[in-house]
C-alpha cells in the first residue's frame, strides 16, 4: 500500500461528501414536483410526454396501482429489447452485420438491462450491433435508473406523508427524473469523455496502420453516450467486452476517477433527499454514516489484499503487488477502489477483471453484493433497500427498550416487518439456492474453468452478481449456455421485481399511518449508537448469505493458496 493510493480514496470519498447535499436537494425539487431551471427548456417537453400518453401527473396512485403500473411498463420494455435483439440481423444499424441474438441470450440480455444488472454473457463489440447498443440497451440504462430513483421516492413519501392513501404518481416521478438529472447529466459526461478520447461514432470499424506497419481493425460506435449514463445510473453493461478496463471505454486516469464518482453520486445524494423528505437530514447523514464504514472497511481490506500480492508468487521471489487482470494506466490502488465502489453500488462494470483477484481481495466484492447491494447500492434501489435493513433494526431496538418500535415518526409494526423479512429473504434463498443446484448438476459444473473452490466461487459469484442485480462476474465462467442465461435470467428477475413489491407495500402502510412524535422513551436513530446497530445488523444479515458459501470460495482459496507456499 502507498500514501498516493490512500490518498485516492480518501480524496474519492471527500469529493462526494461535498456533492452530497447539492445532488440531494436537486434530487428533493424533483421528489416534491416542484420546477428548476431545466424547466425553461425541457418543461414543454415534459408536458408533451404526459399529453401524449394521457397521463395526468397530478393523479397520485396507490402503492398497488404504483406496483402495477411499474411492473407493466418493465414488462412492455422487456419483449421491447428482446425483439430488438432477435431481429438485430435484418435491422438498420448494423455495420459489421451481425446476426440476431440466439432465443436463450437474448432473454437473459433483455431482463439483464430491464433490471439494471446489466450481466453479460457476451462480448459486446462482437455481438451488439450500433442499434441494438442504443435502442435495446441504453434506454434501458436511462429507464430502469429512472425507475429505481422513483420507487425510492415512493418508499419516501411512505415516511413523510400522514394518514395518506397514495405514494405519488409512477409515471411523472419517471420522467421527472429521466429529463431533469440523468439526461443533462449525461449529456456533459458525454462531451467530457469525447474530448478525453472515447469514441462516438456510427461507424463499425476502422483500419488503421500500427507503428509496427501491421494493420489491425478497430471496432468502434457510439460509446461515450452508453458509457456515461452506464455509470451515471449503475448499470454497468459495456459497450466492449473488456468494459471500464478497454482503453476506448476508460483511456485515462482523470477518466477513471469521474466514472467512479458517477458510480456513487445519486446514491450519496438520496441519502440527504431522504433525511430533508422525513424533515430531519440528520437522518440521512446516519443512514450514509453507516454505509461508509461498510464501504470504507470493504476498501481498506481489497487494497491490503491486492497490494500485498500472491503468497504462491511471493514465495517463488515474485515481489511487489498483484498486478495479474489489472491496466497498469490505473495500477493497484485505483483497480482495487473501482472493483469496491462497482460492487457496493450495484453497477457491475469493471476496470480489472476480479476473476485474477486474490482470494481475499475479489471476496470483498462478493460480499458487497450480498449485503443485499446496500453499501451506497444503485441509485434508488441502495437507499430503499438500506431503509428495509432500518426497519429491521428499529424493530431490534424497540425490543431492547420494550416498546412498539417507531422510525421518522412512523410506528413500525408486524405487517412492515414481516413484509421486510420477506424482501431481504429473497438474496440467501435464491443465491444458496441456486448456486446449490448448479454445484450439483452436470449443465452447471460444465460452466467453470476452474475446479475446486475458486470454481465453486464461480458458480457463486455468478448468481449472486444476478440477485442482487450488480452484473459483474468472475469471468472464468462460460455463461453462454442454455442452462445459464435461463437460470440468471431468472434470478435477475426475482432479485429485483421481488424486493420492489413488498417495498411498495411498505411504504403503503406506512403512508397511511399517523405521525408519532418522539419522546423521551424514543430510540434515537441519528446517533453513533443507531449507526452502530444498522452496520451490526446488515452484517449479521449478510452472513447468512455468505457464511454458508465461505468455507468452500473465498477462504478456501486463500488456505489453497497459503498450502502453496508452504509445499
Amino acid at each position: 500500500m502507498t500514501f498516493q493510493g490512500w490518498i485516492l480514496i480518501l480524496g474519492f470519498v471527500a469529493i462526494l461528501l461535498a456533492l452530497t447535499k447539492p445532488v440531494g436537494a436537486w434530487l428533493f425539487t424533483l421528489y416534491e414536483g416542484r420546477r428548476t431551471p431545466l424547466h425553461i427548456v425541457l418543461g414543454p417537453v415534459e408536458r408533451g410526454f404526459y399529453k401524449l400518453a394521457g397521463i395526468d401527473p397530478d393523479a397520485e396512485q396507490g402503492w398497488r396501482r404504483y406496483a402495477l403500473h411499474m411492473l407493466l411498463f418493465n414488462v412492455a420494455l422487456m419483449a421491447f429489447t428482446y425483439a430488438v435483439l432477435r431481429l438485430q440481423g435484418v435491422l438498420p444499424g448494423n455495420p459489421q452485420g451481425l446476426a440476431g441474438l440466439s432465443p436463450n441470450l437474448a432473454f437473459n440480455t433483455a431482463i439483464s438491462f430491464t433490471t439494471n444488472t446489466n450481466w453479460q454473457s457476451y462480448g459486446g463489440e462482437s455481438t451488439m450491433s450500433n442499434l441494438s447498443q442504443m435502442l435495446g440497451l441504453t434506454i434501458h440504462n436511462f429507464l430502469s435508473a429512472a425507475t429505481g430513483i422513483a420507487l425510492a421516492f415512493a418508499l419516501f413519501r411512505g415516511f413523510a406523508r400522514r394518514e395518506s392513501k397514495a405514494i405519488g404518481n409512477f409515471w411523472a416521478d419517471m420522467t421527472r427524473v429521466t429529463l431533469y438529472i440523468l439526461l443533462p447529466i449525461s449529456i456533459v459526461y458525454a462531451l467530457f469523455l469525447i474530448a478525453s478520447g472515447v469514441p462516438q461514432t456510427m461507424a463499425g470499424v476502422v483500419d488503421v496502420q500500427t507503428l509496427e506497419g501491421a494493420k489491425q481493425s478497430l471496432l468502434l460506435g457510439p460509446v461515450a453516450s452508453q458509457e456515461a449514463i452506464k455509470m451515471l445510473g449503475t448499470n454497468g453493461g459495456g459497450f466492449f467486452n473488456a468494459n471500464s478496463a478497454h482503453p476506448f471505454e476508460n483511456p485515462t486516469a482523470l477518466t477513471n476517477l469521474v466514472q467512479m464518482l458517477s458510480i456513487f453520486l445519486i446514491g450519496f445524494g438520496l441519502t440527504w433527499t431522504f433525511g430533508k423528505a422525513v424533515g430531519n437530514t440528520r437522518q440521512g447523514w446516519a443512514i450514509l454514516s453507516a454505509m461508509l464504514i461498510l464501504f470504507l472497511a470493504g476498501a481498506t481490506v481489497t487494497y491490503w489484499q491486492e497490494a500485498a500480492g500472491n503468497p504462491v508468487l511471493q514465495h517463488l521471489g515474485v515481489a511487489g503487488g498483484n498486478m495479474e487482470g489489472k491496466e497498469v494506466r490505473f495500477g493497484i490502488a485505483a483497480s482495487a477502489l473501482f472493483s469496491v465502489v462497482t460492487t457496493a453500488a450495484s453497477c457491475g462494470a469493471v476496470n480489472s477483471m476480479h476473476d485474477s483477484f486474490t482470494a481475499l481481495g475479489g471476496m470483498i466484492p462478493l460480499f458487497n453484493m450480498q449485503l443485499g447491494e446496500v453499501v451506497i447500492g444503485g441509485v434508488g434501489a441502495g437507499i430503499y433497500g438500506f431503509l428495509l435493513f432500518a426497519i429491521l433494526a428499529v424493530f431490534v431496538a424497540g425490543l431492547m427498550v420494550g416498546r412498539t418500535p417507531e422510525y421518522v415518526g412512523k410506528k413500525i409494526e408486524s405487517r412492515e416487518v414481516k413484509l421486510a423479512v420477506l424482501a431481504i429473504a429473497v438474496l440467501p434463498l435464491m443465491i444458496l439456492g441456486l448456486t446449490a443446484l448448479s454445484s450439483v448438476l452436470q449443465q452447471g459444473l460444465a460452466g467453470p474453468l476452474n475446479k475446486g473452490p475458486h470454481g465453486f466461487s464461480e458458480i457463486l459469484y455468478a448468481f449472486t452478481s444476478a440477485v442482487a442485480n450488480n452484473g459483474s462476474a468472475f469471468a472464468g465462467l462460460t455463461a453462454n449456455t442454455p442452462y445459464y442465461n435461463g437460470l440468471l435470467g431468472v434470478a435477475m428477475w426475482v432479485g429485483r421485481f421481488f424486493i420492489i413489491v413488498p417495498m411498495l407495500a411498505i411504504a403503503g402502510s406506512l403512508a397511511a399511518k399517523k405521525y408519532t412524535p418522539e419522546s423521551a422513551g424514543s430510540f434515537p436513530t441519528t446517533g453513533g449508537l443507531w449507526v452502530g446497530l444498522l452496520v451490526g445488523i446488515i452484517l449479521i444479515l449478510g452472513g447468512l448469505t455468505f457464511l454458508p458459501g465461505l468455507a468452500l470460495g473465498p477462504i478456501a482459496d486463500h488456505l489453497a493458496m497459503i498450502s502453496g507456499t508452504l509445499s
